[in-house]
């Protein structure tokens, strides 16, 4: 029997089924209308913190500031998957289709559109406070040793779990905020399994459906099973070496084995893996921070949240300007971007869900911070999910002397680690995706290949696309 889904999660999981699935066209693109000359257009992906949601209020706040000025900053959102925007991006500015001065690129997309010349190399004009910007997030604004892009808000993996079935179970150790090793999880998921029962309770859930989520699983592992591993190096030239993904496969596929991972998982994507989670299917979950907010609604105590064991991945986004823009717009928009970058706007967007780039946004733990450009987010509650009603902001504090953005999110933003950077990203994730059907697609009569054989394909199929 379908187990009722809490309101917040529900509402959660209609926008990421909207932002996954909406297709067709870029919605109310821009074109070179005369009236349009002072007006500085930013394109984007849906805002998962739904209908006028913190980027909009962000856009609002600059717009009330410039109105002397005579410029407006518009927000354009563009439909479909992470995959679709990209390709709607980039036929946008090679065309010349769409006016867009500013473009939010997902992290691992600013070599390539640098590479192609679609965006342009930034003046210190567009970035506040460059100190302030944690450093390992920082870098992925860059290419080839030039700021192309700045941060505006990040993501990295954490790990969700369900204290009320730890209780239950009658596990020892309930509160995880210091962290814990991947031995010391599947001990936990064992006695769940055993005291509550497998039917009822399985270990822990992901998203290994063919598509990026794929990807970032096996990165995380990749880099933890090999502390310093990367596929690529500095120039976008293949590093890696069949010893190294052998190792990292035998830790993917450790960490995912049936025994411990819903069966579920290797055809869950965002939506699907908190749906589960959230039914009460799994007593642990691998999701970015934008969740925190509505499970702990939905869950309040009985939600722990601690560091993924191991690495975690960085996602997010970063603003650029485009190549197409004139330079007196150019400009307008490198000044849109350091407002929409600077360290009051982080600390609105980390009240609102996401993971704030910049140090000082999590300097006190146990309070939420300060946010004046967004009076939604000013005070305790906050926009939901869809736009409509209000939830109220989830503790800082999870623990004893323990906060949520300075002891969780931030020590893993900081630490942690890059997909490859490289303009053939596109390539290189579908690649790795492919390879790993191995692992998780239908399961070929003749069984599975070993760990070695995985690797060795993976390795070739790598160096036909990488250079080097």
């Amino acid at each position: 029997m379908a187990r009722r889904l809490p309101a917040a999660v529900l509402a959660l999981l209609s926008l990421l089924a909207l932002a996954a699935c909406t297709g067709g066209d870029v919605r109310d693109e821009p074109t070179a209308a005369a009236d349009d000359r002072r007006r500085i257009v930013v394109a984007s992906g849906q805002d998962v913190t739904g209908k006028n949601g913190i980027r909009q209020q962000l856009i609002d706040a600059w717009n009330a500031e410039e109105a002397s000025q005579g410029y407006e900053a518009r927000l354009v959102e563009l439909p479909g998957s992470a995959d679709q925007q990209r390709s709607q991006l980039l036929g946008a500015l090679q065309s010349g289709s769409a006016d867009y001065d500013v473009v939010n690129l997902d992290v691992t997309w600013v070599p390539e559109f640098a590479a192609a010349g679609l965006i342009r190399p930034l003046t210190d004009a567009a970035v506040r406070s460059p100190g302030d910007i944690i450093p390992s997030v920082d870098r992925t604004a860059h290419w080839n040793d030039k700021r192309y892009a700045v941060p505006f808000n990040s993501d990295a993996g954490l790990l969700y779990y369900r204290k009320d079935h730890l209780r239950k179970a009658g596990v020892s150790r309930t509160d995880l905020s210091d962290g814990v090793t991947w031995d010391e999880l599947r001990e936990q998921i064992d006695v769940v399994k055993d005291r509550l029962g497998s039917q009822d309770h399985e270990g822990w859930t992901t998203q290994l459906a063919p598509y990026e989520g794929r990807t970032v699983n096996a990165i995380e592992a990749f880099t933890s099973a090999v502390p310093g591993l990367r596929l690529t190096d500095g120039d976008g030239e293949y590093a890696a070496t069949v010893e190294q993904l052998t190792a990292g496969v035998a830790e993917l596929r450790a960490r995912t084995t049936p025994a411990y991972t819903l069966d579920e998982a290797a055809e869950s994507r965002e939506a699907e893996s908190l749906s589960a989670f959230a039914e009460g299917r799994t007593t642990f979950l691998r999701h970015w921070p934008y969740v925190y907010p509505t499970l702990h609604e939905t869950f309040g105590e009985n939600l722990g949240v601690t560091r993924l064991p191991g690495k975690a991945v960085l996602g997010g986004q970063n603003l650029a300007v485009t190549s197409a823009t004139s330079e007196q717009r150019a400009a307008k928009a490198a000044e849109l971007i350091a407002f929409l970058t600077d360290p009051d706007s982080e600390r609105c967007l980390l009240r609102a869900g996401f993971a704030a780039t910049r140090d000082s946004a999590y300097r006190e733990a146990g309070a939420a911070p300060r946010c004046r450009h967004a009076r939604a987010y000013a005070e305790t509650p906050a926009a939901s999910p869809t736009g409509e009603g209000t939830v109220r902001l989830p503790p800082d504090r999870i623990a004893d002397g323990v906060g949520f953005g300075r002891d969780i999110l931030l020590p893993a933003l900081r630490e942690g680690v890059d997909r490859p950077r490289t303009p053939l990203y596109g390539a290189v994730t579908h690649t790795v995706i492919t390879e790993l059907d191995a692992l998780y697609g239908p399961s070929p009569s003749e069984g599975r290949p070993d760990d070695a054989e995985i690797a060795k394909s993976l390795d070739e199929a790598l160096r036909k696309i990488l250079p080097g």
